[in-house]
């Protein structure tokens, strides 16, 4: 038995190309009508007339015969179309029923399964209603996404994600938290749901909500990311809610954790404050890595406020192998009291390098010192860099943070983080510089180098 499939978009498309072929066609006859049909004679006798009669001659058959084929082309074109609107027709025809047996199908499937747990067998999950804060759903047992959680309404926290299905499917994204209420008190953003065990990535955590312009308005901490599946990455950890007028800045969610073989989730950055605002929000810790290998997911960066906020430290990197996520950088001083003669910020400290797995992999960069802000009175120091991560039994240690930046040469510069130190075999970190300014701390001291095998790290400068 024969089968043949047609696609009606691509017979309609050369349907319009063979109509074009024929106008074309149709053109070029017209223009050498006038020349070839009226041939006039080389000259008065008797041969010449004849040769210009007999090729006139041709010329009137030629026109005669393309007017029939060009007739011909047409009704061709015609048909062609019309097969490409039949076909569409017939395929809308199908496809109406086919959806609704498929939708009747998986209902009778899965209304055992939702009637004894709630939860479908295979299905995405549905989204949370915005300005809710319900969670998503959770997507079906075997297969489906998870719903990504609603909005908060103000003050209130996001909804969590809902999980991925066990052979697949991503958990849901957290809803962001909501802005701030009468109380000034913004929510926090919903937590990413976890993915399907067998495979799926985390869901990503919601932005924590934004104070309110208002003294003292607290920003919302945002949401965890979800951890993965066996073979997933973990969820970004949501950022911080930026602060209100006077208020801190929100703290960033922690990255997801990664699957038996996956990287772990980046941490969310810090909320800002105003610049004569309060303190920048700390930046979220990286997930680890997966049991038997992956790299940590980085730290978040601090948010800038008075006093910056700390960079997240790095997550760990797998058991077996993987590499450490670097740490944060500190967020930047604000521009405290630019109206009323105060100092300017302090920068934050940058987040520690995460630690590389126990057999294989190097250790994670600590993250630099944030820079320190300006003021009329006086000037904000840099922030301390952040050290680096320990190698595995095999693997380089992580470089130090560089230490953050006075906002000028008159204001103090922090000192540098200590480089990581290897174990087994490979070379110490790096030992970050010390910032820059009138006065500064100590660089960063480099690692200790592999007992077998490595060089110490030098001192920073």
């Amino acid at each position: 038995m024969a089968f043949m499939i047609a696609a009606p978009d691509a017979i309609a498309v050369a349907a319009q190309d063979i109509a074009g072929i024929g106008s074309t066609l149709g053109a070029v006859s017209s223009a050498a009508a006038s020349t070839t049909t009226q041939v006039i004679a080389a000259g008065a006798d008797e041969i010449s007339l004849a040769v210009a009669a007999l090729f006139g001659s041709h010329a009137q058959q030629y026109q005669s015969l393309s007017a029939q084929a060009s007739l011909f082309h047409d009704q061709f074109v015609r048909a062609l179309a019309a097969a490409a609107g039949s076909y569409s027709s017939a395929e809308a025809a199908s496809t109406s029923p086919l959806k609704a047996l498929e939708t009747e199908l998986l209902a009778a499937i899965n209304a055992p399964s939702v009637l004894l747990t709630g939860r479908p067998l295979i299905g995405n999950g549905a989204n949370g209603v915005s300005g809710s804060g319900a969670s998503g759903s959770d997507g079906g047992w075997l297969v489906g996404n998870g719903g990504a959680g609603g909005s908060g309404a103000l003050g209130k926290s996001g909804g969590n994600g809902g999980a991925g299905g066990l052979f697949g499917g991503a958990g849901g994204a957290g809803g962001s938290g909501g802005g701030a209420n009468a109380a000034n008190v913004a929510g926090a953003g919903g937590n990413g749901g976890a993915g399907g065990l067998l495979g799926g990535a985390g869901g990503a955590g919601g932005t924590g909500g934004a104070g309110a312009n208002t003294f003292f308005s607290t920003a919302g901490t945002g949401g965890n990311g979800g951890a993965g599946g066996l073979f997933a990455p973990g969820g970004a950890g949501g950022a911080g809610g930026i602060a209100g007028l006077l208020g801190s800045g929100g703290v960033g969610g922690r990255g997801g954790d990664g699957g038996l073989f996956a990287n772990g989730g980046a941490g969310g950055a810090g909320g800002n404050s105003a610049p004569n605002g309060n303190f920048g929000g700390n930046g979220g810790a990286g997930g680890n890595a997966g049991i038997l290998g992956g790299n940590g997911g980085a730290g978040g960066a601090g948010g800038g406020g008075i006093i910056g906020g700390a960079g997240g430290d790095g997550g760990k990197g797998g058991i077996l192998a993987g590499d450490g996520g670097d740490g944060g950088r500190g967020g930047q001083g604000g521009t405290n009291g630019t109206a009323i003669g105060g100092s300017g910020g302090l920068g934050g400290n940058g987040g520690a390098g995460g630690n590389a797995g126990f057999l294989f992999g190097h250790g994670g960069d600590g993250g630099g010192g944030g820079p320190g802000g300006g003021g009329n009175a006086g000037q904000g120091a840099g922030g301390d860099g952040g050290a680096g991560g320990k190698g595995g039994l095999i693997g380089d240690g992580g470089t130090g943070g560089a230490g953050g930046d006075g906002f000028t040469v008159a204001a103090s510069g922090g000192g540098g983080g200590k480089g990581g130190d290897a174990q087994l075999i490979g070379s110490g970190g790096n030992g970050g510089n010390a910032g820059t300014g009138v006065t500064h701390k100590a660089p960063g001291a480099g690692g200790v180098g592999g007992s077998l095998f490595g060089e110490d790290g030098p001192f920073g400068t």
